[in-house]
């Protein structure tokens, strides 16, 4: 007895019209989604929308040599472009002009105010031992009277919690101190010494705050009084005045520099840095969840870890406000935090923070300090005249090559173009919705080069359909019919289709990949659109033709289908003959009888 013949699945064949509808459904979900967000249309680039061009000249800092070099400017474009995407300003682009100048475009519509902010700054990061800290006006001089309160020492009180935190092994905190009075910059001994000796900040001033005589000190060094006339003469309202005394300062000097607290200046005496912005590892934006503020959390390398626990160490052991490390960025103290035990491992930024300021921080500290300084040179404005132009001159030869496409489609696959350009619909509202939606996503903004990869798409769309369209007319040469046809075609097209579709998409993320600025934008849409072309075909160009290869405009082979099998050339179909039983014996010939 002959076994059962086992019977091929045919899911895929008996249900296109539940695949269609997923199809149809995901594209009203997305298409939803992008009016429910607000967004309509997709992001432009700068090309295309205009925006902000920022020209940035780089200068040495002082002590460096030769440092204004092509590695050095390499290494500062691949900064800047990561601090303005970091920013969610995609398509920005970033580029060398001659020896020593970038250029910086930002499209308009992005984050260009916070952009501008971040392009040129240094991010120098520094933790710096407090030696001194006073109200941030000039101080009057010695001779004036010992009451005033000009040269009253805040010793940051009220400062919103600046802590560093190593498991719970200790805390540093903006506590109120001790207020050391501006005669204590005369002393001008390095922290280093001052540390060693367990010496207070403060010679000349008592715990409470009254003048007591001075120690015998060695007359200070021309250093060291320069550095305290340039303390007492400082007014920390002045933007110049406080530009003017961080140039040239190294990280091994000692500094004089300004910071806020509470919404006043202050200014403070820093001695050498002990810890910089290379010893840390990454840097985040969160919520201090028992002040319910902003903060930044640092974590440091193994190396920074060590620093960082050895000048803690010696900073706990002293008296205010000697016992407070500065946290200085680009000369400015961003905090001052008190040191009471040793700390290592991570330490956290608080102050007046919001959310958009803590994240601006975390990012400039997460991609590293620029190698070099930088002078804004020129900020201009850029219209989208040109790309405007340019973008209508582009959708013109898009429309020309579509409606080529149309023509070419409807004279030679009569009934079949209704399936391709179905297709090519549903493939362009995707494109579409999926570019809106990427804008706020991640970033992405459409340029002229994104425009030129999908108008090349509409090419590697239409092919796909050819493929598909030519085996089906080739099984019915064979003398098939439809039905059968559209199911033996479709697994030698999907083979052809998905080599060409990888082809095409391994070519886009390779230029993606080695490319950099606009022609990414070329690679990034060239490469959505195949993806899009193997959802469309195998989602929603299959289930459409086996549905209307049961209709009997197809599945007969009107001359308007198509599939007309003598306009095709058909064979007849093929049909075994049988023999007669015994017929190949005991037959007689007529003439022998």
């Amino acid at each position: 007895m002959a076994a059962p013949k086992k019977g091929r699945s045919r899911g895929a064949q008996s249900r296109p019209g539940r695949t269609l509808a997923i199809m149809l459904i995901a594209m009203v979900a997305l298409t939803g989604g992008m009016f429910l967000s607000g967004h309509h249309t997709p992001r432009l680039g700068i090309d295309l929308a205009g925006g902000t061009s920022i020209t940035l000249k780089a200068k040495s800092e002082p002590g460096q040599k030769n440092a204004v070099n092509q590695t050095n400017m390499n290494t500062a474009v691949s900064i800047i472009e990561r601090r303005v995407n970091g920013l969610g300003v995609s398509e920005a682009e970033v580029q060398t002009q001659g020896s020593d100048n970038i250029i910086v475009n930002i499209p308009r519509g992005t984050n260009e105010a916070q952009a501008r902010e971040q392009v040129g700054t240094t991010a120098q990061l520094y933790f710096r031992p407090v030696l001194t800290v006073a109200a941030g006006q000039p101080t009057p001089k010695p001779s004036a009277s010992p009451s005033s309160g000009a040269g009253k020492a805040t010793g940051n009180p009220g400062k919103a919690t600046d802590k560093a935190t190593d498991g719970g092994k200790g805390t540093a905190s903006g506590a109120p101190s001790a207020t050391p009075s501006p005669s204590a910059t005369s002393q001008g001994r390095p922290v280093t010494d001052a540390l060693k000796a367990g010496a207070s900040p403060s010679p000349s001033a008592s715990a409470s705050g009254k003048p007591t005589p001075p120690p015998a000190t060695p007359t200070p060094d021309a250093a060291t009084a320069a550095l305290q006339k340039k303390f007492m003469e400082l007014d920390c309202t002045d933007k110049a005045a406080r530009t003017r005394v961080t140039t040239g300062v190294l990280p091994t000097d000692n500094a004089v520099a300004c910071g806020q607290n509470g919404g006043q200046w202050e200014k403070y005496i820093l001695g050498p840095a002990e810890v910089n912005g290379k010893d840390v590892d990454k840097a985040q934006a969160t919520i201090n969840q028992q002040s319910g503020q902003w903060v930044v959390n640092m974590d440091f390398t193994g190396g920074g870890s060590k620093k960082f626990s050895a000048i803690t160490s010696k900073l706990s052991q002293q008296q205010p406000p000697m016992n407070q490390f500065a946290i200085v960025l680009d000369g400015d103290v961003v905090s001052a935090p008190s040191v009471s035990s040793t700390l290592s491992g991570s330490a956290e930024i608080s102050g007046s923070f919001d959310q958009q300021s803590a994240q601006d921080l975390a990012n400039v500290l997460s991609y590293g300090a620029l190698p070099l300084s930088f002078q804004e040179q020129s900020v201009t404005t850029v219209t989208a005249a040109l790309g405007g132009e340019q973008l209508q001159a582009g959708l013109i030869a898009g429309a020309i090559g579509l409606a080529l496409v149309v023509i070419y489609l409807v004279v030679y696959y009569r009934g079949l173009s209704l399936i391709a350009l179905a297709s090519l619909g549903a493939s362009a509202i995707l494109t579409y919705v999926i570019m809106t939606l990427l804008g706020p996503a991640i970033g992405f903004a459409l340029n002229l080069p994104a425009v030129c990869g999908a108008i090349v798409a509409i090419g590697i769309t239409a092919d796909s359909f050819i493929v598909f369209f030519e085996r089906i007319r080739d099984e019915i040469r064979e003398g098939r019919s439809l039905r059968p046809s559209v199911e033996r075609a479709w697994p030698r097209a999907r083979r052809t289709i998905m080599v060409s579709d990888f082809v095409s998409f391994l070519a886009a993320a390779v230029l993606f990949v080695v490319t950099v600025g606009k022609v990414q934008g070329f690679a990034f849409t060239l490469g959505l659109t195949t993806v899009l072309d193997v959802v469309v075909v195998f989602f929603f160009t299959k289930p459409l033709m086996t549905i209307l290869a049961r209709k009997k405009f197809f599945a007969n082979g009107h001359p308007w289908s198509g599939l007309d099998p003598k306009r095709l050339g058909a064979k007849p179909p093929l049909r075994r003959t049988r023999r007669a039983p015994g017929s190949a014996m005991g037959s007689v010939d007529p003439k022998e009888a």
